[in-house]
C-alpha cells in the first residue's frame, strides 16, 4: 500500500463519519418510522465498512505517518489525560527563580487511591493557548518547575508520573540566556537520583532534550502512535540531505516509532490506542494509559529508594551497544591479534 497521507485520510474518514451521523439521526427520528425500516442494517454495514477501512490503513503506517499522528491537533494533551484519569489535581506554578512556564504542567493528584506527582508538557488548542504554552516548547523555568515538584514528591515518598509531548525544548535567545541546557541537564541528574518510583510516558511527540528533561524514569512507555527521537525528521533531513522534503526518509532512519523504540530497548512498553488513534476516543485512550500507569507503578512500589536508583542507572547504562577496544601503547605497537 502506498504511503498514507494522514491529512487526506482524515478527510475521507470525516466524510464517512458525517454520513454515519446523518444516518443515525434518521434512525432516531420517530416521525417517519415507516421510512427507516432498512436503515439500521445499512447503518451497521456502513460502520463495519468504516472500521475495516481504518484497520487496513493503520496496518500499513509508515514512520512519517506516525509522526503526523503524534502531532495530530485533536490528540489529547497532558491536561486532557489529567481530567480523564486523575482526581483532585492541584496544579503548582513557578520555579521560584524566574517565573512560570505554561509549556510544563505540574502538580499533585490521585491515580485511583494512590497520591502521585504529575509533570507533563502541554500544547495549546488555539492561537491564544498555543502562545501561552509556547507550542509545547518548554523554557528553562518550565524544567526548573518540574524539578521542584519532583524533588518535593521524593521528599514525601510520592511516585512521579511524567507525560511527554514536545517537539523539543525552547531554543530561542532568551531560553539560552536563562540556561535551558543547564536546566535540562539538572533535571536529568536529579531524576537519576530521586529515591521514589518514576514512570514516564510519551503521549505524542518525544523530541530531543526537551523530552529527556522529564524522561529519566524507572519505566519509560510510549503510546502506540507516539514518536521519540533525537531530532525532528524535517531537521534531520535538512542536516543530512540539505532537503527538508526528505523528511519521510529521515523518519524511517531515525527509528522513532514506539514499536522500534521497544525493539531497541529504549522504552519498556507500548500502550495500545483506540482504533484510528487516541484523537478518535479520548476516554478509551485515557483508560489504556491509566491501566498502564497503575500496572507499572505496582512493579516499583516494593523497591527501596536505593534499589530504584541503582536499577534506573543500570537501565539507562544498558541502552545502546558498545565495543571495547584495547588501548594502543605509547609506541604505537599493536599485536597481530589486536590488529585482526
Amino acid at each position: 500500500m502506498a504511503s498514507l497521507n494522514v491529512i487526506e485520510f482524515e478527510k475521507s474518514i470525516a466524510e464517512l463519519d458525517e454520513n454515519l451521523s446523518k444516518l443515525r439521526r434518521i434512525v432516531m427520528d420517530q416521525k417517519h418510522p415507516q421510512n427507516t425500516v432498512d436503515l439500521p442494517d445499512q447503518l451497521a454495514n456502513l460502520e463495519q465498512h468504516r472500521t475495516a477501512i481504518i484497520r487496513a490503513w493503520f496496518s500499513n503506517l509508515t514512520p512519517w505517518d506516525q509522526v503526523l499522528l503524534a502531532r495530530h491537533e485533536k490528540r489529547p494533551y497532558t491536561l486532557d489525560y489529567i481530567g480523564h484519569m486523575f482526581s483532585g489535581f492541584q496544579e503548582l506554578h513557578g520555579d521560584r527563580l524566574y517565573g512560570d512556564d505554561g509549556a510544563i504542567v505540574a502538580g499533585f493528584a490521585k491515580l485511583g487511591d494512590t497520591p502521585v506527582a504529575i509533570v507533563g508538557h502541554q500544547k495549546g488548542r488555539d492561537i491564544k493557548q498555543r502562545q501561552h504554552r509556547n507550542f509545547g516548547y518548554a523554557r528553562p523555568e518550565g524544567y526548573r518547575k518540574a524539578g521542584r515538584i519532583m524533588k518535593l514528591a521524593a521528599k514525601f515518598g510520592v511516585p512521579i508520573v511524567t507525560l511527554i509531548d514536545t517537539p523539543g525544548a525552547a531554543a530561542d535567545v532568551s531560553a539560552d540566556e536563562r540556561g535551558i541546557s543547564e536546566a535540562i541537564a539538572r533535571n536529568m541528574f536529579d531524576m537519576a537520583t530521586l529515591p521514589t518510583p518514576i514512570v514516564s510516558v510519551v503521549i505524542g511527540e518525544g523530541g530531543s532534550g526537551g523530552a529527556l528533561g522529564i524522561a529519566v524514569a524507572d519505566r519509560v512507555l510510549m503510546l502506540e502512535h507516539s514518536v521519540y527521537s533525537v531530532i525532528a525528521p524535517e531537521g534531520c533531513a535538512a542536516i543530512l540531505w540539505r532537503d527538508p522534503e526528505k523528511k519521510a526518509d529521515a523518519a524511517k532512519a531515525l527509528n522513532l516509532t514506539a514499536q522500534r523504540a521497544k525493539e531497541l530497548g529504549v522504552v519498556d512498553g507500548v500502550i495500545p490506542e483506540p482504533l484510528g488513534g487516541a484523537h478518535r476516543d479520548w476516554e478509551a485512550a485515557a483508560e489504556n494509559l491509566k491501566a498502564a500507569l497503575i500496572e507499572n507503578l505496582a512493579l516499583l512500589k516494593d523497591l527501596s529508594g536505593d534499589e530504584l536508583v541503582e536499577r534506573r542507572y543500570q537501565r539507562f547504562r544498558a541502552i545502546g551497544q558498545f565495543e571495547e577496544i584495547k588501548p594502543i601503547d605509547m609506541d604505537g605497537d599493536v599485536s597481530e591479534d589486536d590488529a585482526a
